[in-house]
């Protein structure tokens, strides 16, 4: 059986201040991140047991566990990258001619993508995703990571709006923190990942 690790950070905890703050950023890997890998392994040491006793009477608790715990793993470890020191003001490349294509152009999709994320309901995300199907840019809302999603799209940029992720520093200040992450949005990695599958 597969067993997942909880990533090193790509920079140092208190690389991305003053925007996001040492503190927030340690506790939010270190403990939120870690709890997701744990409760992932968790998940599929448990579904492996039910495959080899045959009992499958926790399936249903134990696969919305894999997709819960799942999703906040993969969403964090490309949160984690979606970010550096002094991020991209003026981002530039294919993904960003794509954007303008499907959104008219970069304000308008900074827009919306801002207005979704302020409006997630409780706990979630904000993803900039290709879907592969419509051949578009699409931006999605994920409540819980694992709603609310469209089938068969890859994530590109994702924005944490779990309140973990932004309450020490900006309390329920959603807007506040949003507006700053921009300023650390790191779009090479988003190009990396658009120029691997928009093919």
């Amino acid at each position: 059986m597969m067993t997942y690790s909880l990533p090193k950070l790509p920079y140092a905890y208190n690389a991305l201040e003053p925007h996001c703050d040492e503190q927030t950023l340690k506790i939010h890997h270190d403990m939120h991140h870690k709890s997701y890998v744990d409760g992932l392994n968790k998940a599929e040491q448990k579904l492996q047991e039910a495959r080899n006793s045959g009992d499958f009477c926790l399936i249903k608790h134990w696969e919305r566990e894999l997709a819960f715990h799942g999703s906040g793993h993969i969403l964090h470890t490309l949160f984690w990258e979606n970010m550096m020191p002094n991020g991209t003001l003026n981002p530039q490349g294919c993904v960003v001619d794509q954007i303008k294509k499907d959104f008219g152009d970069y304000e308008k999709f900074k827009k919306q993508f801002t207005e979704a994320a302020v409006a997630v309901e409780g706990s979630g995300w904000t993803i900039l995703a290709w879907n592969p199907t419509l051949q578009k840019l699409v931006i999605l809302q994920a409540e819980k990571h694992q709603n609310l999603t469209q089938w068969g799209v890859t994530p590109l940029l994702v924005l944490d709006l779990w309140e973990h992720a932004y309450y020490l520093k900006y309390q329920n200040r959603r807007l506040e923190f949003i507006n700053a992450w921009w300023n650390i949005a790191n779009w090479d990695i988003v190009n990396q990942r658009f120029n691997n599958v928009a093919k």
